[in-house]
């Protein structure tokens, strides 16, 4: 009996250690396989340029290649909807932008609940918006486009990438906020909606400044003012839209990775970890200071706790402002 007991004890002790080594060598062996970020954007856009910067880097240090998929259109909700019904196991990604959280309450019959089927991993940068305008539009300032918009109501319009992304709510908060009359212009992807206005087409877009730079500074388009509170460093004379005349009026875009709600802990906690890491990496700091993107970074509890607060806040703007889908 002695015997047996103490048998019986060896194997409840080896069967407990084999179970407690099985998640982190579940999480040590990640990724075995390439790993699929999907983009809910086109290419050219802020989640599509940093989901590549994080994939590549991803590669180099977990020895896996990580491939970036772009699944536009439906304001993101396609691709949101791909990731959310794949298989929780680590091996499906989604760069989202706060295009998902608005989504929440613009969209009410999305396939999917954010934070029902899909789970924090780790935020990634944000960044300021720009109103660009194009050249064809006499106005020199913020005031001077009011003024133009007010004598010719209806005329002017303004691209975005489609329906609920921060390109649209910043156009729509605008409107709201100066009592003007443009068009809503919308587009597969933000990329679409640049070259439109770079081609006259559409006079107006609220795009990233990471992406519109270039524009700025060929002369393709002319930049009346940024969107955060303080102004950006990368278009340091450029004035904030509160400095132009429309006083509390803010608007930014920012990016993060999720995963399908189950992914395991330790899997989600090693990507986290891993892209903590990329991000606090002095070249690319220094890279996206250039860019005017701000490095973000959270625990996957944090970042929870930042989701639901984002989708609470628009609620209340977009129901304020009487916002809707087109």
């Amino acid at each position: 009996m002695r015997w047996m007991a103490k048998f019986g004890f060896v194997i409840s002790f080896v069967v407990s250690a084999l179970s407690a080594l099985s998640a982190p060598a579940d999480a040590q062996q990640y990724p075995s396989k390439p790993v699929k970020i999907v983009v809910p954007f086109g290419p050219g856009g802020p989640a599509d340029i940093y989901a590549r910067v994080i994939g590549h880097e991803l590669s180099e240090v977990l020895k896996q290649s990580f491939v970036i998929d772009n699944k536009p259109g439906a304001g993101g909700t396609i691709g949101a909807d791909v990731v959310a019904k794949a298989a929780p196991d680590g091996y499906t990604l989604l760069m989202m932008s706060n295009t998902l959280t608005t989504n929440e309450t613009l969209l009410t019959n999305k396939p999917y609940a954010l934070m029902r089927d899909l789970t924090a991993v780790a935020p990634v940068n944000s960044s300021d918006l720009v109103m660009a305008l194009s050249p064809s539009v006499p106005a020199k300032t913020v005031q001077e486009l009011i003024a133009y918009a007010k004598a010719n109501p209806g005329k002017l319009s303004y691209a975005s990438a489609g329906p609920g992304t921060p390109y649209n709510l910043a156009g729509e908060l605008f409107k709201t906020m100066t009592g003007t009359d443009i068009l809503h212009v919308p587009y597969k992807n933000s990329g679409d909606a640049r070259n439109a206005v770079i081609a006259g087409h559409v006079q107006i877009m609220f795009d990233a400044v990471t992406a519109m730079k270039g524009q700025i500074d060929a002369g393709q388009v002319r930049a009346l003012a940024t969107t955060d509170l303080k102004r950006s460093a990368v278009l340091p004379d450029v004035p904030t839209m509160n400095e132009a005349g429309v006083p509390g009026y803010e608007a930014t875009i920012w990016l993060g990775i999720m995963a399908p709600a189950g992914t395991p802990k330790e899997i989600v906690e090693r990507l986290n970890t891993e892209i903590g890491r990329i991000i606090d990496k002095p070249a690319i700091r220094e890279a996206w200071a250039k860019q005017g993107a701000v490095p973000m970074t959270m625990t996957p509890a944090a970042f929870t706790t930042f989701l639901k607060a984002d989708i609470d806040k628009w609620a209340k703007v977009i129901e304020k402002a009487g916002l809707k889908v087109q």
